[in-house]
């Protein structure tokens, strides 16, 4: 449950930090339909994201553990979530037999 709670607060915090950025304005974006608005507030979300999960991945690689700690609180938690191995198997590829046949 632990990993729920963390994927879903580095997702939100993002998602509320585009929100606030939206309404406030504070970009100079000059937003005067809902749609509009929607729009920026997807596009900051995906931005802020991806630059801090950028940050945190490249932090990772190299062991640069003040930046993965920053990037990590920004996205709402310190580290990312890390979910158990089950050991299932994979599923072997499929072949163009089975796309032909439906199996």
């Amino acid at each position: 449950m632990n990993n729920l709670f963390v994927s879903a607060a580095r997702t939100l915090l993002p998602a509320g930090v585009a929100a606030l950025l939206t309404v406030t304005g504070h970009l100079g974006i000059p937003v005067d339909s809902e749609t509009a608005a929607g729009l920026v507030s997807l596009a900051l979300f995906a931005t802020y994201w991806a630059v801090f999960r950028g940050l945190e991945a490249l932090a990772g690689r190299l062991a640069w553990r003040p930046l993965q700690l920053v990037a990590g609180v920004l996205l709402g938690w310190a580290r990312p979530p890390e979910y158990p191995r089950t050991g299932a198997r994979a599923l072997p590829p499929l072949t163009s037999t089975d796309i032909r046949t439906g199996s």
